[in-house]
C-alpha cells in the first residue's frame, strides 16, 4: 500500500489548508512528521476505567498496543471510549451496548483512522465495539481482557459470580453467617479481569476469536499472565499489516465465521447472552442470523468445555488445557466448523488451527465423553414465546427439563424482591416463578433479572432450582432452570403480559415448548383487557433507545443501526 493510499492521507498528505492545520495540530501533540506521515493510524479504542474492574490492566495493556504498532510502523492513537462495566452501571450496561456500538463506529469514522485495535471485554463491550467496527468496516483486531485468577475461600477454589449466587443462597438459608460472607469478599474476585467462569465476558471474547478478529489464543489468557502483554503487542502489529493488506473486518465476519461462533458458544456451555449478541452483531455484517440458526446448530454440537457455571473448571485450567485453539481443533476435527475461511492472522483457520492440541481432557472433553451430547442452550417457542426463548439447560437440574406448575407472577422486579418470600403467596417446589415487565423496553434494557431467587423458606428445605419465566436476561454466571429472553416482551403485549397467578405452565425442553395451559378464548379476553404501559423517557438516550429497539429474537439492536443503507465517507479537505 502507498503512503496516499491510506484513509488517513486524506487528513494529512494533500497540499490544502486542512491538512496544513491537521499537520500542525499534530505537531501540537509533540509528535514529529517521520513519527506519523505516511504510516498507518491505528484507532487503539481503550474501554479501561476506574470503575471497570474487569479492565483496570487495559491502560497497562494500552501501551504493550502501541509498541506493537510502533514495531510494525504504524503511528498509534488512543481513544478512551465508553466502559459498561457489568458490576456498577444501571439499571443494566445493555441499555447502552448500541451507544457504545455507534461510539466505535463515529470514531472511526469521523477522525484520520486507517485501523483499529478494540480493548474490551466485560460482557457488552465485546459486541458493541465489534458492532460499530463491523459498521465501519475498516481493518481490525479484537484485544479480550481476559478472565481473572481464580478465586480463593478456605479450602474452596471459587468462581465469581458463580460462587456469589450460591454461597448468597447459602447465607439466606443460614448456613453461613457474616463471618463467612466478609471472607468470601475478599476472596471472590483476586485480581484484574474478567469473570473466570464461562460467563459473558468469556463467552464473547470466545466468539471473537473463533470469529477469526482475534490473535490466535487470545481469549482465555489470564488478564495478569504476561502472555497478555505478549498477546496485546501481538494484535497491534496485526493491525498495521491488516491495514497495508486492506484487509477489512468484512472479509473476515462471513456467515461461515458466525456459524463458526455460534459453534464455538454452544461447545462451551456459553452464556444465553451470546444469542442476543451475536445475532446483534451479525446483522450489523448484513448477514441474517435467527434463533433457529441457534437451535439448528445446538442439537448437533457436543458441550465439550467442562467450565463453571454448567462444568466444574474455571478459565485459568481452561486456559492450561489448551484453550480455545484447543477446544477449536476438536470441533474442527469433527467437521464442526467451516476450516477453509480466513481469520485475520492466517490465509484459514485449518491453517490456525494446525498444532493446536489439548493438554486435559478433563477440562476440554474428547468427543466421545462429552458434559452434554447437544450444545448448552435450547431455543424454546410456544404460545408463551411465539418469537421464541432461550434456556441453559445444561445448568438446570434435570427432572425440572420437563415440568408442569403453577405460575405465581410478579409484574416487576422491585415488587419480585419485596414479596418473593411472603408465606402467603404459597410458593412451593413445583411452583413457575414469572417475571414480567424486565425486557428491552419493559426493564428498561433487559437487565439481568432472570435468574429469580428461591424462597427463603424453600432454600432452607433444600430446594436449589426452581423453573423460572422472564423476559429478561440472566448474568452468564448464573445457573437454574431459568427460561429468559421470552418474546415479545410482556411491555409490547406479548402473552406474557397476560398470564396469571395460578395458569398452569409446562416446560418441555426436550420437545422445545413452554405452553400456557390457558384456552385461546380467554387469553382473548385478556388481550382485550390488556392496557400499555407508558413509555419510561420523556427525552434523552432513553428515548432514543425506546423509539428504536427490537426485541430479543432480533438482537436488540436499533433498527436504523442494523437496516442497509449507505454511509458517505466524510471529506476531510
Amino acid at each position: 500500500m502507498r503512503p496516499e493510499d491510506l484513509r488517513s492521507h486524506q487528513w494529512y498528505g494533500t497540499d490544502g489548508l486542512r491538512s496544513f492545520s491537521h499537520r500542525a495540530r499534530t505537531r501540537q501533540l509533540g509528535y514529529l512528521p517521520e513519527e506519523h506521515l505516511g504510516k498507518p493510524v491505528i484507532a487503539i479504542l481503550n474501554t479501561w476505567s476506574d470503575i471497570n474492574p474487569c479492565h483496570q490492566h487495559l491502560r497497562e495493556r494500552a501501551e504493550a498496543v502501541k509498541r506493537g504498532v510502533w514495531q510494525a510502523g504504524g503511528f498509534p492513537l488512543e481513544f478512551p471510549v465508553a466502559t459498561l462495566s457489568e458490576t456498577f452501571q444501571k439499571p443494566t450496561p445493555m441499555l447502552y451496548r448500541n451507544l457504545l456500538s455507534m461510539e466505535t463506529e463515529e470514531l472511526l469514522r469521523s477522525y484520520p483512522v486507517d485501523g483499529a485495535v478494540l480493548m474490551g471485554g466485560c460482557d457488552k463491550t465485546t459486541p458493541a465495539l465489534l458492532m460499530g467496527a463491523a459498521s465501519a468496516d475498516l481493518p481490525a483486531v479484537f484485544v479480550p481482557a481476559g478472565p481473572m485468577l481464580r478465586g480463593h475461600w478456605r479450602n474452596e477454589t471459587l468462581g465469581s459470580g458463580t460462587d456469589m449466587w450460591k454461597y448468597w443462597d447459602e447465607k439466606r438459608a443460614g448456613r453461613i453467617g457474616d463471618r463467612e460472607l466478609a471472607e468470601l469478599e475478599c476472596g471472590l474476585a483476586r485480581s484484574a479481569g474478567t469473570c473466570m467462569t464461562m460467563g459473558t465476558a468469556s463467552t464473547m471474547t470466545s466468539a471473537a476469536e473463533a470469529l477469526g478478529v482475534t490473535v490466535p489464543g487470545a481469549a482465555a489468557i489470564p488478564a495478569v499472565d504476561s502472555a497478555h502483554s505478549r498477546m496485546a503487542a501481538a494484535a497491534g502489529l496485526r493491525a498495521v499489516e491488516l491495514v497495508r493488506e486492506d484487509a477489512r473486518l468484512s472479509r473476515f465476519l462471513t456467515r461461515e465465521a458466525y456459524e463458526d461462533a455460534i459453534t464455538t458458544v454452544l461447545a462451551l456451555g456459553g452464556s444465553t447472552n451470546a444469542v442476543i449478541h451475536l445475532i446483534a452483531m451479525a446483522g450489523r455484517s448484513r448477514i441474517p442470523l435467527s434463533l433457529d440458526d441457534f437451535d439448528r446448530i445446538a442439537r448437533r454440537v457436543p458441550v465439550l468445555a467442562d467450565v463453571r457455571p454448567g462444568g466444574r473448571f474455571l478459565m485459568e485450567d481452561f486456559y492450561y488445557a489448551g484453550g480455545l485453539p484447543g477446544l477449536l481443533a476438536r470441533l474442527g476435527d469433527a467437521g464442526l466448523l467451516h476450516l477453509d475461511r480466513p481469520t485475520i492472522a492466517h490465509a484459514t483457520l485449518r491453517e490456525q488451527l494446525d498444532g493446536a492440541r489439548v493438554h486435559d481432557d478433563e477440562v476440554i472433553r474428547p468427543l466421545d465423553n462429552p458434559v452434554a451430547e447437544q450444545g448448552g442452550l435450547a431455543v424454546l417457542r410456544g404460545n408463551l414465546a411465539p418469537d421464541g426463548a432461550v434456556i441453559k439447560h445444561i445448568s438446570a437440574e434435570p427432572h425440572l427439563l420437563k415440568h408442569t406448575g403453577p405460575a405465581v407472577v410478579f409484574d416487576d422486579y422491585r415488587t419480585m424482591q419485596a414479596t418473593v418470600n411472603d408465606p402467603a403467596l404459597g410458593i412451593t417446589p413445583d411452583s413457575v416463578l414469572v417475571l414480567r415487565g424486565s425486557g428491552p423496553l419493559g426493564g428498561p434494557g433487559m437487565p439481568e433479572y432472570g435468574m429469580l431467587p428461591i424462597p427463603d423458606h424453600l432454600l432452607k428445605q433444600g430446594v436449589t432450582d426452581m423453573v423460572r419465566l422472564s423476559d429478561a436476561r440472566m448474568s452468564g454466571t448464573s445457573y437454574g432452570a431459568c427460561v429468559l429472553h421470552i418474546a415479545p416482551e410482556s411491555h409490547v403485549g406479548g402473552p406474557l403480559a397476560l398470564i396469571e397467578t395460578g395458569d398452569l405452565v409446562t416446560l418441555d425442553v426436550a420437545a422445545r415448548t413452554l405452553r400456557l395451559e390457558v384456552d385461546d378464548v380467554e387469553l382473548e379476553r385478556r388481550r382485550a383487557a390488556w392496557t400499555p404501559p407508558p413509555p419510561r423517557y420523556g427525552r434523552g438516550f432513553g428515548a432514543l433507545y425506546q423509539d428504536h429497539i427490537t426485541q430479543a429474537d432480533t438482537g436488540c439492536d436499533f433498527a436504523f443501526l442494523s437496516r442497509d443503507g449507505e454511509v458517505p465517507e466524510p471529506y476531510a479537505g
